[in-house]
Order: C-alpha cells, then sequence, then structure tokens
C-alpha cells in the first residue's frame, strides 16, 4: 500500500480575487481514493509553532497565525491570508513532515499538499506561506532521526525560499532543476541549480536531471531525500515553460523513485506546482505523479521493502 498524506484543512475556501486553484489539493485526494490504488490514508497534526519559529523569522509566523499579515506580504504571497488560510499554512508543513516519518519507515510516502519552495524567512511568496520542505527537514534532523536531508526539486520554477533558508547548512543540500526564464526573477543559490532554456522536452530534461542529480547524490550522501514533485514542466501548464508531456513526467517520477529505491533510501514527496484552467487536468497530473512515485519506488526496492509498499500498487 502506499502512504498518502491528507488533512481536510488542504481545502480552504479561495480568498477574494485568489488565482491560486483552492480546490486542487481536494480533486487529488478524490482522483486517489478513486484510482484503484491500494491506499493507506494518514492524518497529520499542524506543525508546532517551535518548528515553524525556528526556519522562519517569528514576527512573521505570528502574522500568519494570526491572521494579520500586511498587505505588501500578501502581494508577494499572492492571496491573502484569512483565519482558515492560517490554518491550512500550518496544516501543510506538518503533512510534509509526517509523509518524511512514513517514509524512513516504509521507503516511500507522500503528501498531497505542500512543495512550498518560494516561501522566505520574514514572508511568503509565489502562492508559498511556510515553506515546508525547509520546515520538516530541519525538524527531522534536530529530533535526530535523520543526519542530512537532500531536497530535490523539480518544480519548473526555481526552489529559491529552500535555498536561502538552509543557505550555509552542511546537514540539508538543495537542488533544483527549473526553466531559466520562470519565476523568480531574482534567484537564489541552491546547492546545486539546473537552468534550462524554454522548451526543453522529454528526452534533454532526463538526460540531464541524470547527469547533474547523480553525482550530487553520490557526494551528500543523504539519509533521506524530499522530494518536490511539481507537475509544471509539463508543456500545457500555464505557468511553465518547459516542454515534458505525460510520459516526460512519469519517466520523471519513475526514475526519481528508482534512484532513491535502488540505494535504500527514503523518499518523501510533495505536491509542488501544476497550473491550468482546468483544476481536475491539474489534478489528474498531481495523482499520476504520486502513483508513478509510488510505483517506481516499489519496483526498485530490496525485497524487505516490499511488503506493506507493494500490494496494490501493481494496478
Amino acid at each position: 500500500m502506499i502512504a498518502i498524506v491528507h488533512h481536510p484543512d488542504y481545502v480552504a475556501p479561495a480568498p477574494t480575487r485568489s488565482a491560486y486553484q483552492w480546490n486542487k489539493n481536494g480533486l487529488v485526494r478524490d482522483l486517489l481514493a478513486r484510482s484503484g490504488a491500494a491506499i493507506d490514508w494518514h492524518l497529520p497534526e499542524p506543525m508546532p509553532r517551535a518548528w515553524l519559529d525556528a526556519m522562519h523569522d517569528p514576527d512573521y509566523v505570528a502574522e500568519v497565525l494570526g491572521a494579520r499579515v500586511p498587505a505588501a506580504k500578501e502581494r508577494r504571497i499572492g492571496f491573502a491570508v484569512t483565519p482558515v488560510v492560517a490554518t491550512r499554512a500550518q496544516a501543510v508543513p506538518g503533512g510534509t513532515y509526517l509523509a518524511a516519518r512514513l517514509a524512513i519507515e516504509r521507503g516511500f510516502a507522500a503528501n498531497t499538499a505542500g512543495g512550498s519552495h518560494h516561501a522566505l524567512s520574514e514572508t511568503g511568496a509565489g502562492f508559498c506561506v511556510f515553506n515546508d520542505l525547509a520546515v520538516a527537514a530541519n525538524r527531522l534532523i534536530e529530533e535526530g532521526r535523520v543526519h542530512r536531508v537532500l531536497i530535490v526539486d523539480c518544480d519548473v520554477h526555481q526552489g529559491d525560499g529552500t535555498a536561502a533558508l538552509t543557505a550555509g547548512r552542511t546537514d540539508i543540500a538543495t537542488y533544483s532543476i527549473h526553466a531559466e526564464k520562470n519565476f523568480p526573477v531574482r534567484k537564489a543559490r541552491s546547492t546545486l541549480d539546473v537552468p534550462l532554456a524554454d522548451g526543453v522536452g522529454d528526452d534533454a530534461y532526463l538526460e540531464t536531471l541524470a547527469v547533474t542529480l547523480v553525482p550530487l547524490l553520490d557526494w551528500f550522501a543523504p539519509d533521506l531525500i524530499l522530494y518536490q514533485a511539481g507537475v509544471d514542466p509539463f508543456e500545457g501548464d500555464r505557468l511553465g515553460r518547459l516542454a515534458l508531456t505525460h510520459e516526460g513526467l512519469g519517466r520523471r517520477e519513475a526514475w526519481i523513485a528508482g534512484l532513491a529505491a535502488s540505494r535504500g533510501l527514503p523518499l518523501a514527496s510533495a505536491l509542488g506546482g501544476g497550473y491550468g484552467h482546468d483544476a481536475m487536468e491539474v489534478a489528474a497530473r498531481h495523482v499520476a505523479s504520486i502513483l508513478a512515485l509510488g510505483r517506481g519506488y516499489v519496483a526498485n526496492s530490496p525485497s524487505r521493502l516490499r511488503e506493506g509498499l507493494g500490494e496494490g500498487m501493481a494496478r
């Protein structure tokens, strides 16, 4: 069975004049439930404030949790931080943290939200409020569950917030493969950035991913991979500039999962970006990503990890 983390608070009413698709996470949940795959559902707890404060400016955390974020910061985020949005913002990092813990136990797990890689210390940005990847990685290390975390970001946009929040650390490494000319205009410095020209398609993307990520993995030797599994490199994405097909996205996930599984590395995925006018189409991309990751991990796992992961995933 595949471990999936979901919280009802991920589905929040859309704030006024918001361009973000607030129903996406609920559609992902529904499509997973109807997929025929064997799903083991898990409910996360909200991330305790102390762990949010550890990676974000405590004054900003207080602004979010009190739903009193200044208008200038809300403009950077892209929507108003209402009380229900604040509740969601605290639930999402808890989900990524739980997915990582489940992955450590089982091999692979997925959060149906998260991947909020633009959130910085003192503000959110680009539809991201708190950086669940950085918060979860820091907490896991501080609790002694792992010693080194590699954050692999395959969203079409650079993971600038994650890079900035973890800069200078020797126990967290960041990898970002993204469209060079896409948001954000001002990039941060990841441990390894792989900027791509507009229009890169399946074969060139996957070849570049392989020749850049494997050496970083060999050098850093992580205990866990947190994977930002954005599906916005898709050729039809509203905010993307790359040209991956559905097949290419599936090949990407199978390769990522196989790389982790073949080395016995736990892999926890967060949803990441995916944009379009048809919310169901976007949600279907995310669901295909999650299932391809689960199946890919099973196919390459040592026999001791197959129990509990493999049943139902071959369908």
